[in-house]
This record gives C-alpha cells, structure tokens and sequence, in this order.
C-alpha cells in the first residue's frame, strides 16, 4: 500500500485521510503543531500515529498532503524542505484553492513531485463520511507526475478530476467561494430578515430551508434560466420596488438584493422578460 502522511488535521485533512484510508491507502503519521488534534484525528482515522514533527511525519510517507491553512502553506512548505528529508521519489500536495502548485516550489527544488489538490466541497467537520467525496470536483495543478497520482486518487473517490492553470486558480476560487461560503452569508441575511420580524432563529431556517433545496434540485436539474423564479423572473417591478423600501432599514441587505438583483436580471432576459420590462428593473435596482 501506498505510505500518506496528512499535516494539517483539522475538517479537511482528517476527512482526506479517513477517504484514502476506506481506498487503501496506508495512512502513517498525521501530524499537526496541536497534539490534542492529531491524536483525535487518528481516533477518527483509526490508522497511522500521531505527531507534532511534521518533518518526521513525511519521513515515513511517499504521499504528504499539507492541509494547513492557506498562509501557512508555503512557510511549512519551507520548513520541510530544509529538513534532512530526503524529498526524491515523494509527491507533495496541498490542498488550497487559490494556491497554485508553486507555493511548494522549495520542496520542488529537492526533488519532490508537487501539485495541488483542491476538493470543491465543504467540510463542516472532522470525521466527515467518505462517501462526501463522491462525484464532486477536485481541482488539480502542478507536475505532470504528481497531477496523474492525485487524478487517480480523485478516480478511486468517485470524484471529477479538473485540470486548471496555475493562471486561473484565483477566479476558479472566487467562483467556488461565491457558490457556497457567501451563499450561507445569504441565507443568515435571509434568517436575520425573519428575525427582525420576531420569528426565531431555528424558525426562521426552517421556513426558508425548503424553499433552497427546492432551489436547488431545480438548479440541478433545469437550466438556470427556467429554475429562475420569484419577482424579477416575472419582471414584477411593483414587488420589486416594495422590496427594495422595506430593505432600507437593512443596508447590507438592501445592497445584496440590488447588486444580485441587478445580475439576474440577465437571467431575466433570457427567460423572455420584455426588454420595457428589464429596463424598468434595472434603473430601479441601480438607484442608491
């Protein structure tokens, strides 16, 4: 079996390795600067030891994923290699999104196969089921070498592999950042909106949460354009206008709607919205 070494144990790590540990892979050390956090991922993983010594964790391995936090990549990146690690023969993944494969470059200078590995899914906790990883993307970049291990290991998951441009990393992040981080920005503005009317909280979520995932489905399922619906789909620029008067006393609220009021008016169009219609919206969405 293949030797992995994860530095970094936080959601992510520990879910990659528990994954590569369901596929056959030897997971052999985990190794974090917090003991406590290593010891509860090999709890998790229930393979491999647990360390403080991220040097001597890669000692052990032929696979070593960093999945430290995006501003500690590359300052690890340089502690390992001016450890005696003998880096020839090893591959070298971090898992960043907006990162390209050169943040590894001094471990690339002594020999090591360097990309990274970005799984496009979120993980909300440690111990997260492997299945998670199915049929999701993973975006690779980096050496030719280490870009066909980490495709087969995206293959073996279930996952997309995606070849992506070092160039291109930073918007393909944003895009992914958009999609989902700030969409749960939206939906706690969304909850906060029905708190300032004296629903509670849980309530506030359990009204709304059927109508995302019904979004959702009609998301994955139609295109975006017929899964478009509500007020501008229709160019209903009385329920807009009133929308957009009671959002006043929401300025956060009231700048949201109108910046992605302003974009779906694109889908709006194509959903044959009459161009009168479209005008109408968008001077009203543009007023400050």
């Amino acid at each position: 079996m293949t030797g992995v070494a994860i530095i970094g144990t936080g959601r992510l790590g520990t879910s990659l390795g528990l994954a590569l540990s369901k596929k056959g892979y030897d997971i052999r050390w985990l190794a974090d600067k917090n003991r406590a956090a290593a010891r509860e991922s090999r709890g998790i993983i229930r393979h491999g030891k647990a360390t403080t010594d991220i040097a001597k964790a890669a000692t052990a391995a032929e696979l070593v994923f960093l999945c430290v936090p995006d501003d500690e990549i590359e300052r690890t990146a340089r502690t390992l290699a001016r450890s005696s690690v003998n880096w020839r023969h090893k591959y070298v993944f971090h898992t960043s999104g907006i990162l390209p494969s050169r943040a590894l470059a001094g471990l690339k200078a002594k020999g090591a196969s360097c990309a990274s590995f970005h799984p496009v899914q979120s993980f909300s906790r440690k111990n997260t089921p492997t299945a998670h990883f199915k049929n999701i993307t993973i975006g690779l970049e980096g050496d030719a070498k280490a870009v066909r291990i980490a495709r087969n290991i995206a293959q073996k998951f279930g996952a997309r592999p995606l070849l992506i441009k070092a160039r291109d990393k930073v918007l393909y992040h944003a895009a992914d950042s958009m999609a989902s981080n700030l969409f749960v920005s939206l939906f706690d503005m969304a909850c906060a909106l029905l708190r300032s009317i004296r629903i509670r909280d849980k309530e506030a979520a359990r009204i709304l949460l059927p109508l995302v995932e019904g979004t959702l489905q009609n998301v994955k399922h139609f295109d975006r354009a017929e899964a478009f619906t509500g007020p501008i789909s229709r160019g209903d620029a009385d329920t807009v206008q009133r929308h957009l008067a009671a959002l006043k006393k929401f300025p956060s609220a009231h700048k949201a709607y109108q910046v992605l009021g302003a974009e779906a008016l694109r889908l709006a169009k194509k959903k044959g919205v009459p161009p009168k219609k479209i005008k109408s919206l968008k001077r009203m969405l543009e007023e400050t």
